[in-house]
């Protein structure tokens, strides 16, 4: 087995200059394959609310400089345990919202061939349905965790079917999700009304709240989500307005009351030991960021997620 090519050394070329790639990694065409590869889908046509999630993968790999190498939460070191590289970004159409997710789709599982696994910085929440579909292809249907203050199932905005506040109803209709063990993390804030609840109810999700993550404790939520998905092939997709706008103020929908950065970072490795396939983390918009509070929580996230697929794989 070959030795990974892991970043740039912070110190011998400063975080302020180099490649501007995620985490400083090599691209995808400079390692031939990754076991796990960073890409970028720049695509905020589905919102409903604020624009400029398109400027999401920029800004999250601008925040990554800082990051480094040995991850002590989990005792991993992921880029001298497996191969990571930035395949750079899915270009798509941004007025055709259909072609768009093809694209993607179609991307997502070009990149997928020979087993690597994705982390997807996006855009908006409409990009989860063709990574969904790409995964499903491979893996079967999979187990969904989605990390978000909104359920995201709803049937249509304005009789558009494929919004970023729809694509997990049409992942149930379309049979790439394993409804015994999908779930919601995070949601908190009004509704159109109690029908939204009912409707994600019969697609099958599980909610855990905002509430419920501050009353029950991180643990033991972790230890829900991990009896709740099993042994089954994992998809997780983190909307960043998961987390209160205190910690996450650059994104298109913000609600009060959620989670704090902390929380989910410590939710997610609770997780280790899922048969993890792939990831998204969406929604950045850093136009309405500060001191680029969210870029910087949704690069550990993708931290995070990287070291978790480095575990599954040391196994």
């Amino acid at each position: 087995m070959s030795v990974p090519r892991g970043p740039v050394d912070s110190s011998r070329v400063p975080r302020f200059a180099g490649p501007a790639t995620f985490a400083r990694l090599p691209r995808l065409d400079e390692v031939g394959r990754a076991d796990v590869a960073v890409v970028g889908v720049p695509f905020d046509s589905g919102v409903s609310y604020r624009p400029g999630a398109r400027f999401g993968p920029s800004a999250v790999r601008e925040a990554s400089r800082l990051l480094r190498p040995y991850h002590p939460g989990l005792d991993v070191s992921p880029f001298a345990e497996i191969q990571v590289a930035d395949a750079g970004d899915i270009a798509c159409n941004p007025f055709d919202i259909r072609e768009a997710v093809e694209t993607v789709e179609e991307a997502a599982s070009g990149l997928m061939e020979g087993g690597t696994r994705l982390v997807t910085i996006g855009g908006d929440h409409t990009i989860a349905l063709p990574l969904l579909r790409a995964a499903a292809r491979r893996h079967g249907p999979v187990a969904l965790l989605h990390f978000d203050a909104h359920l995201d199932t709803w049937d249509t905005y304005f009789g558009a079917e494929y919004t970023h506040g729809t694509p997990f109803r049409r992942a149930v209709e379309e049979g790439i999700l394993d409804t015994e063990a999908v779930c919601h993390v995070g949601t908190r804030g009004p509704l159109y009304g109690k029908k939204d609840l009912d409707d994600d109810r019969r697609l099958g999700f599980g909610i855990v709240t905002s509430a419920d993550v501050m009353r029950r404790g991180v643990d033991e939520v972790a230890d829900a989500l991990r009896q709740r998905i099993g042994g089954r092939p994992l998809y997780l997709s983190i909307d960043i307005d998961v987390l209160d706008p205190a910690h996450a103020p650059g994104t298109g929908t913000p609600e009060a009351g959620g989670l704090t950065s902390r929380e989910l970072l410590e939710i997610l490795r609770g997780l280790v030991g899922a048969d993890l396939v792939g990831a998204d983390v969406v929604e950045v918009a850093p136009a309405y960021d500060h001191a680029e509070i969210t870029s910087v929580a949704a690069s550990h996230v993708a931290y995070d997620l990287i070291s978790l697929l480095a575990l599954k794989e040391e196994k």
